[in-house]
């Protein structure tokens, strides 16, 4: 089984689409599809999950469905808040202190996170206002500041500094409606990520899909770059 899987949730707006709704519909939908996979990943033993909710790009969308966005995300912390917390779940946000993140959410993400903190069950990381190379940028900062020797800088020294330096490298990453990009999402710690892409509409996400890609996932060969030498048995 991974150890740490991530969701990079797409696919709200199109199923909006399809029923001719509002995209707000779409991301309401999406609660659902959430809190059932939250629950999968909790009874596989997935020890981290990882969910895409939110990135610095999506502040470029109409202010009417970023006010949408902030109010939902905010509705979802204080409607599972306990739930998540009596399940043994750690709850972190992956993401910058945005001013235009509205005060009462930014509250409710810092309450959560201090309500959580101490459970070792699963940590559940919400990337919220969250961009890969921003990370890795201001993990190069961190470097300069510091001032590490150039010649002490290391892949190890180097993720020391990224956010949640304890976060494990991702082991799957499932990108759902069937998109190929990576979207700036967790740049450093899906570099030796497998993918897979299913073509459900993250609204219709549940469980036995979550559970689908877990398998797909197990019948894989992770070689990390390595060529696997037959032994004279044949074996390899």
């Amino acid at each position: 089984m991974p150890r740490h899987v991530a969701c990079v949730m797409d696919g709200n707006g199109r199923w909006a689409a399809q029923r001719s709704l509002p995209r707000t519909a779409g991301h309401k939908a999406a609660e659902t599809a959430v809190i059932d996979v939250i629950e999968a990943a909790h009874a596989a033993g997935i020890p981290w999950l990882s969910l895409f909710a939110f990135s610095t790009e999506n502040w470029r969308r109409p202010d009417g469905e970023v006010d949408f966005l902030m109010e939902l995300v905010r509705r979802t912390i204080r409607k599972h808040a306990l739930t998540l917390h009596a399940r043994g779940i750690r709850c972190r946000f992956l993401g910058d202190s945005d001013i235009r993140i509205p005060p009462d959410l930014a509250r409710d993400i810092a309450d959560l996170t201090t309500l959580t903190r101490d459970n070792r069950r699963m940590t559940l990381t919400v990337a919220f206002d969250h961009g890969g190379r921003r990370d890795i940028v201001r993990a190069a900062r961190s470097l300069i500041r510091n001032r590490v020797p150039a010649e002490q800088v290391t892949e190890e020294s180097f993720a020391h500094h990224l956010p949640y330096p304890d976060t494990p490298d991702v082991d799957l990453v499932i990108r759902t409606s069937g998109e190929h990009r990576i979207s700036n999402f967790m740049l450093w710690q899906v570099a030796y990520a497998e993918w897979t892409f299913p073509h459900v509409l993250w609204p219709d996400f549940r469980a036995t899909h979550f559970w689908e890609c877990l398998d797909s996932y197990r019948g894989r060969e992770r070689r990390f770059g390595a060529v696997r030498i037959p032994t004279p048995t044949g074996k390899s």
